[in-house]
């Protein structure tokens, strides 16, 4: 952090969803995202190599009871956009270009987990994989997602 950083309006969010300290001056003028909030995904590690979070299933599953299909892509898309922003550095920014993802176990109740790892770090794209698993560590989801980096106001 800055000698002269200064909390921005979003600190509380980022406190909430388990952003560490050190990257409150990155995330302080934007929060996490109104998604992130709504979904309840709380950030438990964070790096561009390996960033994991948590998210319920309670409020986020579809008419029959299971856990949306899409609440997978979403954890998976926010876990590799965050891992990617941390990559791409001061004054650069990550843009999701692809995202796909398998679906194996479907999970009614409890807390889900994604896991972020990095396939490709590269100077214009970055490549994740992201694996969801339920309490007992078994697969749900299998995601990757794509993010070209690029400067900001490019």
């Amino acid at each position: 952090m800055t000698d002269n950083f200064t909390p921005g309006p979003f600190a509380a969010e980022l406190a909430a969803a388990g952003i560490p300290e050190d990257l409150h001056e990155w995330l302080g003028q934007y929060g996490v995202g109104a998604l992130v909030v709504k979904m309840g995904i709380h950030f438990l590690e964070m790096s561009p190599e390996r960033t994991v979070a948590t998210m319920p299933v309670e409020g986020n599953t579809q008419v029959a009871g299971i856990l949306h299909g899409g609440a997978h892509v979403v954890l998976a898309e926010t876990l590799g956009s965050f891992a990617a922003g941390m990559h791409a550095g001061p004054r650069r920014q990550a843009l999701g270009i692809d995202v796909s993802a398998t679906h194996h176990r479907a999970i009614t109740s409890g807390t889900v987990t994604g896991t972020c790892t990095a396939i490709h770090l590269g100077r214009t794209l970055t490549t994740h994989e992201v694996v969801m698993t339920d309490e007992l560590g078994r697969r749900l989801s299998t995601a990757r997602i794509t993010n070209l980096i690029r400067d900001i106001g490019a």
